[in-house]
């Protein structure tokens, strides 16, 4: 009688790839199948979702709840503030009418200006993120698949974006911008303020997603069915989007997911810092700086932006590496 034999990396792969479950399956679908037996990244991925429904409804949610982010209520109402600009009523102002109090000095609802902050940070998160990975994918792929002068020129440039601090250049450019479009006797216009925040935040993460895809592209370039498409006379263009793209889709998905939240914290961090976005649009990183100020009488407005901000973040990074993890389940967390 033969000795049964041992179990082995190889054969543990080979008995999960036929299980009947995975048998007929596309990669799309087992990468969904994986995904869905992730209990952490379901709960991580209801939550961005219900954040994502938060911005999208705020309008909605102003209709329903009765309230708007602008109103100066603590002002315009008797008995809302006392005389030094604080919440009379406890924990803030937290009533069933303000349901997460009011702002100290203004007086304007806490909940309304933590629903549109939600909406201001992730519209200019996700239209950086769009931005970003634009430019990521195109500078990666052509640096790899070219190679050469090209490859090590524009390797070059992306150290040099690297080596940059994003912040104090941020700083330092804002006013530049608002001097050469703007004139000292007017205000800011909202858009530019955007736009610039936009761009500036796009200008300095495209690096690291290039520099990820150039490395992939280096590799991949090599691959049997690159060269027998190489062979056969297909273009470059046909190659980089027939062969190469579809093979970078889980390092770009991966990295958008992980880039999103950063986005949004930096947004944050600029309008904490005042080069952000201004009055009177609604912004977690104003109400963060807002906070710092009376956190010693008014502990409550502080909370709220803080933990918000903290359970959007954990829950999208939790979800890229959900992922990740789903893509790649040779991955150990």
């Amino acid at each position: 009688m033969t000795a049964p034999i041992p179990a082995t990396p190889v054969l543990d792969a080979i008995e999960v790839t036929t299980t009947p479950e995975a048998v007929g399956r596309s990669p799309g679908q087992l990468m969904w199948l994986r995904f869905k037996r992730d209990r952490t990244g379901v709960a991580a991925a209801l939550i961005v979702i219900f954040f994502l429904l938060v911005a999208i409804l705020a309008p909605v949610i102003s209709l329903v709840y009765g309230k708007d982010p602008y109103t100066l209520y603590g002002q315009d109402n008797p008995g809302l503030l006392n005389d030094f600009g604080y919440p009379i009523l406890p924990n803030g102002g937290v009533s069933s009418e303000y349901w997460f109090g009011i702002e100290p000095g203004l007086g304007r609802d806490v909940f309304m200006q933590l629903v549109y902050g939600i909406r201001t940070s992730l519209l200019i998160a996700v239209a950086a993120t769009i931005i970003t990975v634009t430019i990521g994918i195109v500078v990666g792929i052509v640096s790899g698949y070219a190679g050469g002068k090209i490859d090590y020129f524009v390797g070059r440039a992306i150290d040099t974006v690297l080596s940059i601090p994003a912040v104090l250049f941020t700083i330092a450019f804002m006013p530049v911008v608002e001097n050469l479009f703007v004139s000292p006797d007017q205000e800011t216009p909202i858009w530019l303020r955007a736009v610039t925040l936009i761009v500036v935040l796009s200008a300095f993460l495209w690096a690291g997603l290039a520099r990820l895809l150039r490395g992939q592209v280096l590799s991949l370039r090599e691959r049997e069915f690159v060269e027998a498409a190489r062979v056969t006379g297909a273009s470059p263009a046909r190659i980089v989007f027939k062969e190469l793209l579809p093979n970078l889709w889980t390092p770009i998905l991966i990295q958008s997911t992980l880039m999103l939240p950063a986005l949004v914290t930096a947004e944050a961090a600029l309008s904490f810092l005042g080069v952000g976005m201004i009055e009177p649009v609604p912004d977690w990183g104003r109400m963060f700086l807002r906070g710092t100020e009376v956190y010693q009488d008014d502990i409550t407005y502080l909370v709220f932006p803080g933990v918000a901000l903290l359970i959007f973040v954990i829950a999208f990074n939790l979800l890229g590496d959900s992922i990740r993890d789903a893509f790649d389940p040779k991955i150990k967390r």
